[in-house]
């Protein structure tokens, strides 16, 4: 288990664990933290999950997959620090990430 911060786009924040070798979007889901939809249930064919990894993560995230890559493209507030929650792996090297959650998702 690792602990995730998750904040809302009008500063609420969410401290939930999340299981580690699950998804940082099955914490949300699993913890009813809104914001993310997560339409396709985590199979990195929509960008209902998108997030913005503080900077200070972004090394420890790792870099997106080129479809990963691919649904982001898709989206107008991609940021330089934007993420699919469901294709970022909780691990103990994630023990209190903070994870920004976008205001709109598409």
């Amino acid at each position: 288990m690792a602990k995730i911060k998750f904040i809302e786009f009008d500063g609420t924040e969410h401290d939930v664990a999340g299981e580690t070798g699950a998804s940082v979007m099955r914490a949300a889901i699993d913890n009813l933290v809104p914001g993310i939809d997560a339409d396709c249930g985590g199979e990195c064919s929509c960008a209902t999950c998108h997030v913005l990894i503080d900077n200070d993560w972004m090394g420890k995230v790792g870099k997106p997959s080129d479809q990963e890559e691919s649904m982001l493209d898709l989206n107008p507030d991609r940021e330089a620090n934007s993420r699919l929650s469901c294709q970022i792996t909780v691990s103990e090297e994630l023990e209190g990430i903070i994870v920004r959650l976008p205001e709109f998702q598409y």
